[in-house]
């Protein structure tokens, strides 16, 4: 059998790997970045704003799904409450796994309280929850405050 020649495809353009498409959660316009890029807080090709931006993005009943189904990197919700102490508590390494792993995993939080019904349909029951999500599927669940350490073995 003869070699395959190499492919034309815009990952053999791309010496970093293939380019990613990422969902932009402000105006839901998909962004195709190229994996070289990814760490350079890529911004939307529509809005202007941030792809990537190496902080948790606030996201809603309204995008959710097509932010979590269309993004091709892994993507970690943080379903938590303002009234939540451990949820607050968590806030800030939440944050700081963001900035570790920007441009490798989207971190989004989503407020259970004003999007019950995203979150029954989630099936979260105690606060504050984290779930991975690849290409719009479950692949892990964390519920409890958990250290930045952590935060970042769960998202990896």
């Amino acid at each position: 059998m003869s070699p395959k020649p190499p492919s034309s495809s815009s990952a053999a353009a791309d010496p970093g790997g293939a380019p990613v498409h990422i969902v932009c959660a402000h105006c839901g316009a998909t962004n195709r970045v190229p994996a070289s890029r990814r760490s350079e807080n890529p911004s939307c090709g529509r809005c202007g704003h941030p792809v990537l931006p190496g902080e948790p993005v606030e996201l809603s009943a309204l995008n959710f799904d097509t932010v979590v189904q269309r993004t091709d990197l892994p993507v970690v919700v943080d379903f938590w409450a303002g009234w939540c102490g451990p949820c607050r508590m968590m806030a800030p390494a939440f944050a700081a796994a963001a900035r570790e792993l920007q441009g490798q995993v989207l971190f989004v939080k989503v407020n259970s309280d004003d999007n019950a019904e995203l979150a029954s349909r989630m099936g979260i029951r105690s606060l504050p929850t984290l779930v991975k999500l690849h290409q719009g599927r479950e692949v892990a669940r964390r519920s409890g405050a958990l250290p930045v350490a952590e935060i970042v073995r769960f998202a990896r």
